[in-house]
């Protein structure tokens, strides 16, 4: 036990982690083997999650979503929720972007992704960042439905997954 304890405590000294906030369109494929090169080890496992701008949402049309954060302090939260991640699994690496601006249905909004030894430490890592991602990053959304900006609510099954890792 107390060997496998110092293999992750090495594990945790080397953890790359990727965190953007941008306007610009990511490129799935380009950005997962970003993370697998920055990896000090090759990764037996990674997961990944890509969210999207719906055209629906509390049963209205939408047509587009604007995303706001605060600048640096939006960074610093999700470099945080990556690190926490880092010390909750073994992991080789992680990565966070997420976009601001005026979005289109369909358009990518957000992609994370874990990359670890085995596959279940890279998906509960993905979901963890995402849970707190969704309810601890200082990002503010609005939703255009017909002429109007209706600003999105915090929702409460965001509070209770987010709390399950506690």
């Amino acid at each position: 036990m107390k060997k496998m304890k110092s293999l992750f405590f090495l594990l945790l000294l080397v953890v790359e982690v990727i965190v953007r906030v941008q306007k610009e369109n990511f490129i799935l494929q380009n950005e997962i083997d970003n993370l697998k090169s920055i990896c000090k080890e090759i990764p037996g496992a990674l997961a990944s999650f890509v969210g999207y701008v719906r055209d629906f949402s509390s049963g209205k049309i939408i047509t587009s979503l604007t995303i706001e954060h605060y600048p640096g302090m939006t960074e610093k939260m999700l470099t945080n929720i990556s690190r926490n991640a880092s010390q909750k699994w073994p992991l080789l690496g992680t990565l966070i972007i997420h976009r601001y601006g005026t979005l289109n249905v369909n358009d990518q909004i957000v992609l994370a992704a874990a990359a670890s030894l085995h596959r279940k430490a890279a998906f509960e890592a993905t979901e963890y960042m995402m849970d707190y991602l969704k309810t601890s990053a200082p990002f503010w959304k609005s939703e255009r439905v017909n002429k109007d900006n209706i600003w999105v609510e915090a929702k409460l099954d965001d509070e209770l997954a987010k709390d399950r890792w506690k």
